[in-house]
């Protein structure tokens, strides 16, 4: 029974009820709180009782008819990430082509959308129209379509990481419509929640991810109700637009029962609820087939030079001709295209853009790899005809870069099985090794003359690769090596090279590792500074540190205090004596300090 119906039935009038007839009932939204509701009766009770007469309730209550509906009373609020949110299309590009190699026209597609749409929230949220929507605006989703392994997953998860914004993936297969046996598609929603550590206002700023979305095409048999597939789409077309998903499973047991002890602690439901008018949707499959449709529409004298085209090529050609009327004879329904508005084609990548994926520093596979020999104590490098012959295997796999991480376990298995149990530290990959896996290892195991080729041979290349590194850094256009202490410092750049290669880190991490290594510098700075003396490392000294390669704050403070107590003595002297207000460390100082500290000293002193 509505709330005012109980007041009436106890014979006290609210005044908004006046001029209702009987048995209308009030719009959720015209019902008051339990509070305001005892506000204007105790008012009413005082005006003809006076202030003796106080309603005071001693039971829990629902606030209103929005919570028992399980609605969120106050709007969502911002992040402040997205609040600041200030990322152009150009910066987000640069940091995608620090990791992914072509795709031009997909990066561009997403940094541009992606920007634009954390922009134009950060803009309304500025504004104080957070909550404001036009009843024609559509969200720029995006569908994204390329064969397997050519870094649709890669792309996203990149982007997601360089916002800081909440992101979840899941495969299109795995779900079910709403209501039916399964993974629902709101679970989506749920997942980002965790997330984002519980937090619901960041969570409703977040990427949704589903990959396979190809395979929920219907299928031709129209006439039965396919549950994972154009039911799966039913599904989510709310969510891809805007609705409110409850946190609470509505058929989970376990979330029954916490919803009922909710309410009989609090005395209403919980009435946690995730909106999804800025959660951004971005589809991705391999569309097998449905270049043929866009053929048929096209026809084939659209493409003139066909004949002089790989078949891989023409796939490409017709897909990046795709629209939407090609997307509905594949088989999904029009309102679910309708909520794609963006579409990009990702290319095939060839043999040559395999290699120069391995010989990105950035590269996950190589990396990877270098890790687990790491993990035994074993330091592992590539020769260049090595990474060709692999990138050569790799793409007889038609799996795009995926297969170079099945033609690496494939020949390096062996390796990783036996080595860890010998005396060897270092391991050069050769063409042969890829061709002949088990006889190198025969003759690695047979000759001990070649370990030592092996370490000869790692130093010549490590020398190679941390060139290459260096280049690669200077023509880095990504946030980090713009700072001030990383810029135009051609020795900061061979320093952070030389991180790399140590604890085979990205680019970007090895950055971020040397930014920290300089702040736990700056920590010791202020330490060792007084009232009376200023302590500071210049950039001689720094590099000295960072020359060590410090593993972290318990290096870089072990280091800077040994100096310090060795220098003490000396800074307390020139302490007391007027007119030196700063002691400068250079990288003498962390070379030889007792040298540093007298030298200092004397010349301070010199009258």
């Amino acid at each position: 029974m509505a709330r005012h119906s109980s007041v009436s039935d106890h014979g006290i009038s609210h005044p908004g009820l006046a001029n209702l007839p009987a048995g209308d009932h009030l719009p959720s939204s015209a019902l008051p709180s339990r509070r305001e509701l005892e506000k204007e009766i105790s008012k009413y009770l005082a005006d003809k009782y006076g202030e003796q007469i106080k309603v005071m309730s001693d039971f829990p209550a629902a606030e209103s008819e929005a919570d028992k509906s399980g609605e969120k009373v106050a709007p969502p609020s911002a992040t402040p990430e997205i609040f600041n949110f200030q990322l152009k299309p150009e910066e987000l590009v640069a940091y995608l082509d620090e990791y992914v190699i072509r795709q031009d026209r997909a990066k561009a597609v997403l940094a541009t959308k992606i920007c634009t749409h954390f922009n134009r929230i950060r803009y309304a949220a500025e504004k104080g129209w957070l909550d404001r929507r036009s009843p024609g605006q559509v969200k720029s989703n995006v569908l994204l379509i390329g064969p397997t392994g050519v870094g649709k997953t890669f792309l996203i998860k990149l982007i997601a990481r360089r916002l800081g914004v909440p992101f979840v993936k899941g495969d299109a297969t795995k779900f079910s419509e709403t209501g039916y046996v399964g993974r629902d598609v709101e679970d989506l929603v749920r997942d980002l929640v965790k997330e984002a550590g519980g937090a619901i206002d960041r969570a409703e700023f977040g990427i949704i991810y589903v990959d396979e979305i190809d395979k929920i095409a219907g299928s031709e048999d129209r006439l039965t109700h396919d549950v994972s597939r154009t039911g799966v789409q039913r599904a989510l077309l709310k969510p891809m637009e805007e609705t409110e998903v409850e946190l609470k499973v509505p058929n989970d047991p376990i979330s029954q029962l916490e919803a009922i002890e909710y309410y009989r602690t609090h005395g209403k439901r919980e009435g946690r609820m995730v909106n999804t008018r800025n959660i951004l949707f971005i589809m991705s499959g391999a569309f097998t087939g449905m270049d043929e449709i866009v053929q048929k529409r096209v026809g084939r004298q659209s493409i003139g030079f066909e004949s002089t085209v790989t078949s891989k090529n023409k796939t490409t050609l017709y897909l990046k001709q795709a629209k939407a009327e090609d997307l509905i004879r594949y088989g999904f329904e029009s309102e679910f295209v309708g909520r794609l508005p963006v579409i990009s084609v990702l290319d095939e990548l060839s043999e040559e853009d395999l290699y120069r994926i391995m010989c990105n520093p950035n590269n996950s596979v190589v990396l990877g790899k270098k890790q687990d020999f790491r993990a035994y104590g074993i330091k592992l490098i590539f020769e260049d005809d090595a990474l060709r012959e692999i990138a050569a295997r790799a793409v007889q796999e038609k799996t795009g870069a995926r297969g170079l991480v099945s033609v690496m376990e494939r020949f390096l298995l062996p390796f990783e099985k036996k080595l860890p149990s010998l005396d060897l530290d270092c391991l050069v990959v050769s063409k042969a090794m890829v061709v002949e896996p088990e006889a190198e290892l025969a003759g690695l195991l047979a000759d001990p003359a070649r370990a030592e080729f092996h370490r000869r041979r790692f130093e010549v290349l490590e020398g190679e690769e941390q060139d290459q590194i260096v280049e690669f850094l200077r023509n880095s256009r990504a946030d980090c090596f713009l700072r001030e202490e990383i810029a135009g410092s051609p020795n900061r750049l061979r320093l952070m090279a030389r991180i790399c290669q140590a604890d085979n880190l990205e680019s970007n991490e090895a950055c971020l590792a040397m930014v920290e290594i300089l702040g736990y510098i700056r920590e010791c700075e202020a330490e060792f500074s007084s009232e009376d003396l200023r302590v500071e490392f210049d950039q001689t000294a720094e590099d000295e540190i960072l020359a060590s390669l410090p593993a972290g704050r318990t290096e870089v403070v072990a280091i800077c205090e040994k100096v310090f107590r060795i220098c003490e003595p000396g800074l307390r002297l020139m302490g007391g004596k007027k007119g030196i207000r700063e002691a400068v460390f250079t990288a003498e100082a962390i070379i030889d300090p007792e040298k540093f500290i007298n030298k200092l000293v004397q010349t301070s002193f010199i009258v």
